[in-house]
């Protein structure tokens, strides 16, 4: 095996200690972008159901803004994105470059996504249900947490999983542009310096991510059914 790693991948070998670094600085981007993007995405998600038209906080104006503002920020190409913020991240992190500098454009790229994900996925719910939940006087707060979060759960494991995946996708994105990580690697000292085994090494190791969340994603998905 050892024989093997040096005659095809003699360059893995050399740098082992960056490849494991480089996965953690992936991982650890897509855990905390992911973290703060389920905070405001599901909240913006939320929002977006309860006062679209029909809903049980309707407010026409308020949903027309907020519609435009998320669609703007989902048309921007997120490599665009980052630069774009750029001062905000230097504001917020005190540097352009890094991980955690690379988790504020990620997040602000992220969150329009996911919210929009929720939404649809809030949609999905019975309307009998809420309608249920008014008669029988429930307020808001409990239909939020009782019904759309509750009767949605399985939508938004969905929705969560699909973002987690794309997200992965941008961290690579972000990578090339100095964020570290997977995508960094590759790049960096992969295509740059014509390490072509590094490339492949880090790309498996991303497809290796994506079907691991994949699979809990689905795993949960089918568990929530009912």
């Amino acid at each position: 095996m050892i024989e093997f790693f040096q005659q095809y991948f003699p360059n893995v070998i050399d740098l082992k200690d960056d490849i494991i670094s480089s996965t953690y600085e992936t991982l650890y981007m897509v855990a905390a972008t992911s973290l703060f993007s389920a905070i405001f995405g599901i909240l913006l998600g939320v929002i977006m159901v309860v006062i679209d038209e029909g809903g049980i906080l309707e407010n026409k104006w308020l949903y027309s803004i907020l519609g435009k503002i998320i669609n703007l920020f989902r048309s921007i190409p997120f490599i665009i994105l980052i630069a774009a913020v750029v001062p905000l991240t230097r504001l917020i992190t005190g540097t352009s470059i890094g991980m955690n500098a690379a988790i504020v454009p990620l997040v602000i790229g992220i969150v329009p996504f996911y919210a929009r994900q929720i939404q649809n996925a809030l949609l999905e719910v019975d309307p009998g249900i809420i309608e249920a939940a008014q008669s029988m006087g429930s307020g808001p707060i409990e239909i939020i947490f009782r019904v759309y979060l509750k009767e949605g759960l399985t939508g938004i494991i969905r929705a969560s999983s699909v973002t987690v995946i794309n997200l992965i996708g941008l961290t690579t994105m972000a990578g090339a542009i100095g964020s570290g990580g997977l995508g960094s690697l590759a790049i960096n000292k992969g295509y740059n310096r014509f390490q072509s085994d590094i490339t492949i090494v880090a790309t498996i190791l991303i497809l290796i991510l994506v079907f691991i969340c994949q699979f809990i994603g689905d795993y949960f998905t089918k568990k929530s059914t009912h």
